[in-house]
C-alpha cells in the first residue's frame, strides 16, 4: 500500500549543519563551534553564562574546515584553497580580529601533532616545506608566531608522538612490504621496537603517557585490540578487545580513545560494531556514561569535547533518522542540557529507518551492510541504489547520511555494502580484498544487487550505482564489468585508470606507496592486473548513462581520471554528462557546488529509474 511521504526540500539534505564541530573552551566557559555566515562556514564563540554568540572569521571564500581550542583560550582553524588539500593554520583570539598565519603558505600541507595544557602557549605542527614527501615537526610559539623546527624526518616517518612536555618520541613509517614498524627516540637515535607486516595493517598509536604507548594493534590477533606497550621494558598488554570488530582511534562522533591530557591512563573506547557502542575502561566515569545512554536512547552518541576539569562535556548524539545533535553535559550534577541540533528543519520530516543487514557473498564470505527502505512504500521492485563506499580501506556504518535520507526520500531503496577489503571486520575480511579491485571487491556489490532481487526488493531493470573516491571507480567497474546489472550510474571524483592513479598520488602519500602496490598490484609487476581492472581500458563495454562529478583541483584523484573516460565514452557515442567545479577538490565542500551536483544527480536518476524530483514529486 503506497502513503504519500512529503517531499524533503533537497536543500535541507546538502546545505551547510546550522552547527558542527562544538568544542568547549579549556576553561569551561565558552562553545566554539562552525556555522554558516553568507552561505559559507565560519567560526563563531558563545559565552556560556550569557548565551551571546559572536562570529570571529569572516570568511567569504571556502570556509573554515575545522579548528581546536588552544590551551592559551586561542583557536587554531585550517584552511586548504579551492580543495588542494594544503591545509594552512591559523590563530584567532576567542573576541575575533585578524587572523595569524602560522604556517607556510602556497604548497605546504601542515598537521597538528600535539597540544598540552602544561605548554599553554605551543603547539606541535607537522608540515613539508622543507621535501614535499615528507612532514617534519614544528614547534610553534603562539604569542609571537615563531616556528621552530623541533624535528627533522630523516627516517621517512609518516606520523609522529609526542608526550606531555611535546617531546617527539615515537614515530611511524610504512616498509617495503607492505607493513610498517613504530620507532623509539633513545640517546642513540631512533630504534625500532614494534614491527608489522601486510596482513597486520591495523596498526596505529594513540597516545604516549610516560614511557607507556597506547596503540590500536591487530598483530597475533584477528581483530585490532586496544593496547598499552612498556617503552622501557617492552611488555603489551590488551586493554579492550572485540572478537568480530576492530578498534580504532577515530570516529565520525569524535575521538574513539578518551584520554584526557591530564588523565594517567584511557578513560573508554569505541568499537564500531553494527552501531557504535562503548567501552568503559575508566570506573568514575560509568555512571556518566549509563547518564548519557539515556539522553537520546534511539542515538549512538560520541565525547566530541571536554573542558579541562574534565567536568563540562559535548556530547554530540546522532541516529539513522536524527542528525547530530549536541549537549553540554555536566558531570557534578548529571544534567545534559540540548544545546543545537545541526539540521533542525529536516527533523520534523518522515525520514528512514536505517538496517544492518548481513549478505552471503558466492564464495561465502559473509558481508555487513545497511538497507535502507523509502517510508510509505510497499518494498517490492523498487528502483534501487547501491552505494559503495570510499577509500576503499574504510567501512560505512550506521547512522545519520543525508545522501541515503535523500535517496529514501525520492523513493529508491539504498543498499551499502561493506565488502571485502573493508576495514573494522578483522584483517581476514580486510587482507581478503587485496589486489581485488574490479574483482572480488566488486563480486561482492554484484552479489548485494542480486541478492536484493532475489528479495524481491529491487526492481532489476531499475538499479543505480553511485558512489565517491573508491565508490566512484566501483561505478564505473560495475558499468563495465556487469553492464547488464545497472541502468545508470553515478561517478564521484572515481579513478578510471589505476596506472594513473598510481602515477599521480600526492607527495606527502610517497611513504605510503608500498601499501598500495601491495593491496593493490604494482604498475610494473603487475600491469596486466591492473590493465584487466581499469575501466578505461574497457570503455566499449559501458553501455549505461553516466553522470560523472569532478573537483578541479583535486590531489588525490586528478580531474584526468575522469576527463579520460568521459572522452573516451564521448567518441564511442555513450551517453556521458561531465561536471566539473574549478574550486573543489577531493569531493564538494562549497555548498552551492554540493546542491548543484545533486540537483543534477537528482534530475538523472529520475531520468533513468523514475524516481521523484523537486520539479516532478509524483512520478
Amino acid at each position: 500500500m503506497k502513503r504519500e511521504v512529503p517531499l524533503i526540500p533537497l536543500e535541507l539534505f546538502f546545505k551547510h549543519p546550522e552547527y558542527v564541530q562544538v568544542r568547549v573552551s579549556p576553561d569551561g566557559r565558552s562553545l566554539a563551534y562552525l556555522r554558516p555566515w553568507e552561505g559559507v562556514m565560519n567560526l563563531w564563540v558563545q559565552d556560556l553564562s550569557t548565551g551571546e554568540s559572536k562570529r570571529i572569521t569572516e570568511d567569504r571564500g571556502r570556509g573554515v574546515m575545522g579548528f581546536r581550542w588552544a590551551y592559551n583560550g586561542q583557536l587554531l582553524y585550517v584552511q586548504d584553497r579551492d580543495g588542494d588539500e594544503n591545509w594552512r593554520v591559523y590563530a584567532v583570539g576567542p573576541e575575533g580580529g585578524e587572523a595569524r598565519l602560522l604556517t607556510p603558505g602556497e604548497g605546504v600541507q601542515a598537521r597538528f601533532v600535539k597540544l598540552h595544557p602544561d605548554h599553554p602557549h605551543s603547539v606541535l605542527l607537522a608540515v613539508n616545506d622543507r621535501d614535499p614527501a615528507l612532514h617534519d615537526v614544528c614547534r610553534v610559539d603562539l604569542k609571537t608566531g615563531e616556528c621552530v623546527r623541533v624535528m627533522e624526518n630523516d627516517i621517512n616517518a609518516t606520523a609522529f608522538i609526542a608526550d606531555e612536555n611535546l617531546r617527539v618520541r615515537v614515530a611511524s613509517r610504512m616498509t617495503d612490504d607492505g607493513g610498517g614498524e613504530l620507532l623509539h627516540l633513545t640517546e642513540e637515535g631512533w630504534k625500532v621496537f614494534y614491527r608489522w607486516g601486510l596482513e597486520d595493517w591495523l596498526v596505529s598509536p594513540a597516545e604516549l603517557r610516560g614511557n607507556t604507548l597506547y596503540l590500536f594493534s591487530s598483530l597475533g590477533r584477528e581483530t585490532a585490540s586496544l593496547r598499552a606497550y612498556d617503552l622501557t621494558t617492552g611488555e603489551e598488554r590488551i586493554l579492550a578487545e572485540d572478537p568480530e570488530y576492530d578498534m580504532d582511534p577515530y570516529t565520525f562522533l569524535g575521538p574513539a580513545l578518551l584520554f584526557h591530557p591530564r588523565a594517567e591512563r584511557p578513560e573508554a573506547v569505541a568499537v564500531f560494531r553494527e552501531k557504535l557502542t562503548w567501552i568503559v575502561l575508566d570506573p568514575d566515569l560509568r555512571e556518566d556514561f549509563e547518564r548519557l545512554a539515556e539522553v537520546e536512547p534511539d542515538c549512538q552518541f560520541g565525547i566530541y569535547s571536554r573542558d579541562l576539569s574534565n567536568r563540562i562535556w559535548v556530547v554530540v548524539y546522532e541516529g539513522d533518522r536524527k542528525p547530530p545533535r549536541y549537549y553540554l553535559y555536566d558531570r557534578h550534577t548529571k544534567e545534559a542540557r540540548f544545546l543545537f541540533s545541526s539540521n533542525p528543519e529536516i527533523e520534523r520530516y518522515p525520514l528512514a529507518e536505517v538496517k544492518p543487514v548481513r549478505i552471503r557473498a558466492r564464495d561465502g564470505l559473509i558481508l555487513h551492510g545497511y538497507l535502507t527502505l523509502p517510508p510509505g512504500i510497499e518494498p517490492k521492485s523498487l528502483p534501487t541504489v547501491i552505494l559503495p563506499h570510499g577509500g576503499p580501506w574504510a567501512r560505512d556504518v550506521w547512522g545519520w547520511d543525508p545522501v541515503v535520507q535523500w535517496l529514501a526520500n525520492r523513493g529508491y531503496a539504498v543498499l551499502q555494502v561493506n565488502f571485502r577489503g573493508s576495514t573494522g571486520y578483522g584483517k581476514t575480511f580486510l587482507n581478503a580484498g587485496n589486489r581485488q579491485w574490479g574483482r572480488k571487491m566488486q563480486d561482492d556489490l554484484t552479489d548485494s544487487v542480486l541478492w536484493l532481487i532475489s528479495e524481491g526488493i529491487a526492481d532489476p531493470k531499475r538499479v543505480c550505482i553511485m558512489g565517491g573516491s573508491y565508490g566512484g571507480y566501483a561505478t564505473l567497474a560495475g558499468l563495465t564489468f556487469t553492464p547488464e546489472l545497472y541502468a545508470c550510474g553515478v561517478d564521484i571524483v572515481g579513478p578510471s585508470n589505476l596506472f594513473t592513479l598510481l602515477e599521480s598520488i600526492p607527495p606527502y602519500w610517497k611513504p605510503l606507496v608500498s601499501l598500495f602496490y601491495h593491496r593493490m598490484g604494482h604498475p610494473e609487476r603487475d600491469a596486466d592486473l591492473l590493465r584487466e581492472v581499469s575501466p578505461l581500458f574497457h570503455a566499449e563495454r559501458i553501455r549505461a548513462p553516466l553522470l560523472i562529478g569532478q573537483g578541479a583541483n583535486d590531489p588525490r584523484v586528478k580531474r584526468r581520471e575522469s576527463l579520460q573516460i568521459v572522452e573516451a565514452l564521448r567518441r564511442l557515442g555513450r551517453e556521458v554528462e561531465y561536471v566539473e567545479y574549478p574550486d573543489e577538490g577531493h569531493g564538494f565542500f562549497k555548498q552551492e557546488n554540493r546542491l548543484d551536483f545533486y540537483r543534477k544527480a537528482e534530475r538523472f536518476l529520475a531520468k533513468h529509474l523514475g524516481g521523484r524530483t523537486e520539479e516532478r514529486p509524483n512520478p
